[in-house]
């Protein structure tokens, strides 16, 4: 196509597993398009726009809420926050005047793609969970295009808009300069040099997580058995997770967030963590061996789903958090360190399940929207 400068709104946030494949998406489309013009527009989580302006990208905020799990007063406040935000995002658009809308989900996606529907522009939206949210459930019969990451999703949907093209995973990740080291590098000779595992609890952390990854520590220590840990903790658990690890006397780099996850997925031979879309997907991509332990707490338990998505191809292993504690972790850690042929075994199945070029996949139908 000829060369024009593009403008594209792309809304979205919560959490980081909502804006990292929408910076995936955008990095995909200025590739396509140099001159592509992009906004993100997120909500006033101070998380949310840290992100996005460290990717490089312009930022536009409104003031939306979630209304789900909330009381009458706080529907009501979230209600008119729905109203407001809808009033923002049409003066924000009407001042943008972009050639197309993408939604990656998240209640702020809400209001954004009902005014690129109520203004006629072209708008897709993606679904990262199995499960897919009230806001893409709603958005659905509006927009063109619908993209999921999961074949389970395809119940929820009308398939003349539907695409599986999978979860964008972000650039760095699939920097050719790692790929040859993409699947877990030789176990044998890692238990010699040492195990390492990754811990993550998402963006924000996991408590539940934190205790019983030192609880597990603990045990294994005992048994004779010493793993190097990368863990993530949150902002929340930092100082008493370090704490722990001077007290237990147990090598570590602890850190509330991880920057560079590429090279923390290279080094890990096992990643500990939530079962967020992002993450299953990165973990596929990459051939990395997990212990899933889906949030409980998620909306229609679509983490639940999201790991037996992974699980049920042997590309993870699972424990719910009711029966997370310290001597089932151990266990785990214990038979994998010990079986090396297991994780070469999961992370295989893991890039079976893999979908890598998602990015690809979604942009290509997007410039088609645009076209």
């Amino acid at each position: 196509m000829k060369e024009r400068e593009l403008r594209i709104i792309i809304a979205g946030g919560g959490t980081g597993g909502h804006l990292f494949p929408g910076i995936a998406i955008a990095r995909e489309l200025k590739k396509r398009c140099e001159k592509a013009h992009i906004l993100f527009i997120v909500g006033r989580r101070k998380m949310e726009r840290d992100i996005i302006l460290k990717a490089g990208f312009e930022i536009r905020s409104i003031d939306v809420e979630g209304m789900l799990g909330k009381d009458l007063l706080q529907m009501i406040r979230a209600f008119f926050k729905v109203v407001i935000s809808s009033i923002q995002s049409l003066f924000i658009m009407r001042d943008f005047k972009p050639h197309l809308t993408v939604g990656v989900g998240g209640y702020t996606s809400g209001p954004v793609c009902l005014m690129g529907w109520i203004l006629r522009i072209p708008t897709a939206i993606h679904e990262q969970n199995s499960i897919p949210g009230i806001t893409n459930r709603i958005l659905a019969p509006l927009v063109k295009k619908v993209f999921i990451s999961f074949e389970e999703s395809m119940m929820y949907f009308k398939k003349g808009k539907l695409f599986l093209s999978g979860n964008p995973i972000r650039d760095e990740l699939m920097n050719p300069e790692i790929f040859p080291r993409r699947i877990s590098k030789s176990i044998d000779e890692t238990i010699k040099q040492r195990f390492v595992i990754l811990v993550m609890g998402g963006s924000q952390g996991a408590k539940a997580i934190n205790k019983a990854v030192l609880s597990a520590l603990r045990k294994l220590k005992e048994g004779g058995f010493l793993p190097f840990v990368i863990h993530q903790t949150g902002s929340q658990d930092l100082k008493e997770v370090i704490a722990d690890y001077h007290t237990l006397g147990i090598d570590g780099e602890v850190t509330a967030f991880i920057e560079d996850m590429a090279t923390a997925y290279t080094r890990a031979d096992l990643v500990i963590c939530r079962a967020g879309a992002t993450t299953i997907a990165e973990l596929a991509a990459l051939g990395k061996p997990s212990i899933l332990v889906p949030y409980p707490y998620a909306t229609h338990k679509h983490q639940d789903v999201n790991a037996r998505a992974l699980a049920v191809h042997g590309g993870a292993d699972i424990i719910l958090q009711r029966d997370l504690n310290g001597n089932t972790l151990a266990k785990k850690i214990r038979m994998y360190m010990e079986k090396p042929d297991a994780l070469k075994q999961m992370s295989l199945f893991a890039l079976k399940a893999g979908r890598p070029q998602a990015k690809e996949i979604i942009v290509e139908q997007l410039m088609e929207l645009i076209n």
